[in-house]
């Protein structure tokens, strides 16, 4: 996808002619239009979504709203793949911000990935592990799961996707996020010494083959930078400031920093985790900022505040996309900010997605 400039006429309006010349279009396009938004988005951003939710809630809001030509998603890059990846042939995805991407994603390349398989290939191991990669990773990483016979998943249906491939194989291969593998393992009642980590810097992954043999879970060496960040004694530092506060995080941080949190879950989890606090709760939460914001501006009867104080744990990515960006790529529909993910990619993505939206 060719990057554009933001015209002077976008960059330069005001933020309610900005709402008014998307709100236009929505008018003139009824339902042959969408927009989502993803929960990490600007507060702006996500007033103009027709469905704000997680990566996985609105993977399936792209693959149930056939009606919609257009779809455009308020994410980062990965995102709007996946929604090609499900799209109608006749239906078209943008992506508002062309520079919205994720580095957990860029950290497991593909070319890497599939040196990784032909050592468990050499192995023999290959047949008996199933690749599961997270919804944050490129087409390429999907459609390599769906031709190995594995499958996506988020963060709202791991422990789902762990129980489907362990019907079928002994050994879980997970990517990229190495955080979420190993929480989600744990909670599963594994052990650390079922769980081994494959890092593609060193050869061979720095493991042994009798490890790789042993393990139940191999996890890919990835992170989240914004949850990662997250630290114990954030934990200890906010019970102390806030008594009585409840702490509850993603399963993108540390397997410290979720044992020692009175809660963990998606995103989705987490904003119903303050919807259903009652009033006068204080909550600390360990994620991205911009949601955290957008539930304390929301439930100010509630005491809303960020795990880490002064860490600011914004994702730089999903704040590239301004209401600008939308309205931009709503005055260009059909002509710019498309994203198309290749048809030989696509066909074998498709199969390790739809696996994903199959799973109760």
């Amino acid at each position: 996808m060719l990057l554009d400039t933001l015209p002077d006429l976008y960059r330069h309006s005001s933020e309610a002619d900005l709402r008014e010349r998307i709100a236009e279009k929505k008018r003139t396009l009824t339902s042959s239009l969408l927009i989502l938004a993803h929960h990490y988005q600007r507060i702006e951003v996500v007033a103009v979504g027709d469905y704000v939710g997680d990566s996985y809630m609105l993977a399936r809001k792209a693959a149930e709203t056939p009606e919609a030509r257009h779809i455009v998603f308020c994410g980062v890059h990965f995102m709007a793949e996946a929604a090609d990846i499900l799209a109608r042939p006749e239906q078209t995805v943008y992506l508002p911000n062309a520079t919205a991407g994720c580095p957990m994603a860029d950290m497991a390349p593909i070319d890497d990935v599939l040196l990784a398989w032909q050592e468990l290939e050499h192995l023999g191991l290959a047949l008996e592990t199933t690749p599961v990669s997270y919804m944050n990773s490129a087409a390429y990483l999907k459609a390599f799961c769906g031709r190995h016979g594995g499958l996506i998943c988020t963060s709202s249906n791991a422990g789902s996707a762990f129980d489907w491939s362990f019907k079928k194989r002994p050994r879980v291969f997970f990517f990229p996020d190495q955080h979420l593998g190993r929480n989600t393992a744990l909670a599963a009642g594994m052990s650390e010494s079922d769980l081994v980590v494959w890092d593609n810097t060193v050869p061979g992954g720095g493991v042994t083959p009798e490890q790789l043999r042993d393990a139940k879970v191999i996890l890919w060496k990835g992170h989240c930078h914004v949850h990662g960040r997250f630290l114990m004694e954030h934990i200890d530092q906010v019970r102390e400031q806030y008594p009585g506060v409840r702490v509850v995080v993603h399963p993108e941080c540390t397997h410290e920093v979720v044992l020692k949190a009175d809660a963990v879950g998606s995103t989705n989890f987490i904003v119903k985790y303050v919807e259903e606090a009652p009033s006068g709760a204080a909550i600390a939460i360990g994620t991205e900022l911009n949601l955290i914001s957008r539930l304390a501006a929301t439930h100010p009867d509630k005491k809303v505040v960020e795990l880490s104080g002064q860490n600011c744990p914004l994702c730089s990515n999903m704040f590239r996309t301004t209401l600008a960006d939308v309205a931009y790529c709503l005055d260009r529909l059909g002509s710019g900010n498309i994203i198309k993910v290749p048809d030989d990619i696509k066909g074998d993505a498709v199969v390790a997605l739809q696996r994903m939206l199959d799973l109760q």
